[in-house]
């Protein structure tokens, strides 16, 4: 055996930080005038004058986000963590039963109030824009017998309880505009034009939609009535019912426009809707295109079909293409759970729940801006590689004549790359420079 001479330790109570990086997003976050946001948004206030300051919770709360946090108990990272106290000058950090409590007090209308007031702040800040909303729901598999988790729907686990959001994404910026948090037995389509209405709110008269996009759950002729009252463009997937399945497979004029793939159009009028629309159909040959999706029909093997009912007057082909573009906010729900904690940051009271479940939803947000404006990166990279590569640098509290500073652990090849970064930070001004 090589005689390796263990390597002697000691302490110190120097403040270190592995997460020196954030000062970046603290220098963003002050440009953005967050705090100020957020302390006239309504937030909860403490029964007591020695609580914690609310902004300073919902920041804290982000940060936990930010570095990888997925439960509240994992706000206790911060807790600790002096030299990131100092870096956004948060006074002390609350214990994991103290968030529980702030979140707790979110009643109804403070969900509506708080979020409501901080969605129209940020949206007022992007560049004005012609923008494309998809609007999807999802699954979120609870363990517990918290408030709304029932069992409905749950495609990964049958039989567990859930709670089910829903969601309004811009897809041309890839954000989130709006999403609400529901009972798990809630159908997809419920609640829907309230939501659209509040989604529609928030982006206010500085942004017009050009078209939105839903899968087959918001296939509702009283959905389709309500946005051609407010003549509002749309693709909505079909549900494949008996008659509309029998009427795929009897159409005999399909035009090819690709390889293993055909494009039919009618006029059609669904049970309970109120007049005949549009209807798109798309068939995928099995044999030449084997992950097509779509279902495959009894009276016709070897084929997968989708139906799509539109306002459109583009060709059949180019309603098929655009709704495809929809598949991206599949990702975002993905990228929403797996690196945002989506799926935790549960508690007893469904509002509660939502109330972080929505600051989720705002850090998120937050992060794209960053993503965009500040980074300059691909829309693909996600948190979990910026985390690493931005976020995750060893750093400590030093002192600089009288005045403390935070001296960052960088090489010397990365450091006229975060000087740029810190540049293009001070100099943020909105509209937001958002690449679309």
């Amino acid at each position: 055996m090589n005689n390796i001479a263990s390597l002697p330790y000691e302490f110190s109570g120097k403040p270190v930080t592995a997460w020196g990086g954030l000062r970046v997003i603290q220098e963003m976050l002050l440009r953005m005038k967050l705090r100020e946001v957020l302390r006239s948004s309504g937030l909860p206030q403490p029964g007591s004058n020695r609580g914690y300051d609310p902004v300073e919770m919902m920041e804290v709360f982000l940060c936990c986000v930010w570095i990888g946090g997925a439960r509240f108990s994992h706000t206790t990272l911060i807790r600790f963590d002096e030299a990131l106290k100092d870096i956004f000058g948060w006074r002390k950090v609350a214990s994991v039963s103290t968030f529980t409590r702030f979140f707790q007090r979110f009643k109804r209308e403070d969900v509506d109030h708080v979020f409501g007031h901080i969605n129209r702040w940020f949206w007022e800040q992007m560049p004005e824009q012609r923008m494309t909303l998809d609007l999807d729901s999802s699954v979120v598999t609870r363990f517990g017998e918290q408030e709304g988790v029932t069992i409905g729907y749950n495609p990964t686990k049958p039989g567990r309880g859930s709670h089910e959001p829903l969601f309004a994404f811009a897809a041309d910026v890839r954000m989130v505009v709006n999403a609400w948090l529901r009972p798990g037995n809630t159908g997809t389509c419920n609640g829907t034009i309230p939501f659209v209405e509040e989604t529609l709110a928030a982006l206010g008269d500085r942004h017009k939609v050009g078209l939105i996009r839903a899968d087959a759950g918001f296939y509702d002729g009283k959905f389709m009535d309500w946005l051609e009252d407010r003549r509002l463009t749309y693709i909505l997937a079909c549900k494949l019912m008996q008659p509309l399945k029998k009427l795929m497979a009897a159409q005999q004029r399909w035009l090819e426009i690709g390889e293993g793939v055909s494009v039919a159009e009618i006029e059609y009028k669904g049970i309970y809707w109120s007049k005949p629309r549009r209807l798109v159909m798309v068939r995928q040959e099995i044999a030449r295109r084997p992950k097509a999706l779509g279902k495959e029909l009894f009276d016709l093997p070897g084929y997968k079909f989708q139906a799509y009912v539109t306002t459109l007057e583009l060709p059949a082909a180019e309603v098929w293409r655009l709704y495809r573009g929809r598949g991206d906010s599949e990702n975002r729900i993905l990228e929403l759970k797996h690196d945002f904690g989506l799926n935790g940051f549960c508690l007893d009271s469904f509002y509660a729940t939502e109330a972080a479940f929505r600051t989720v939803i705002l850090a998120y947000n937050l992060m794209s801006v960053f993503r965009q404006a500040l980074l300059k990166a691909p829309q693909a990279v996600r948190l979990s590689t910026m985390r690493f590569q931005c976020f995750a640098l060893g750093s400590w509290i030093g002192r600089n004549g009288r005045k403390n500073v935070l001296r960052i652990s960088l090489p010397l090849r990365r450091r006229p790359w975060f000087d740029g970064l810190f540049a293009r930070t001070s100099q943020l001004q909105a509209p937001w420079p958002i690449r679309t």
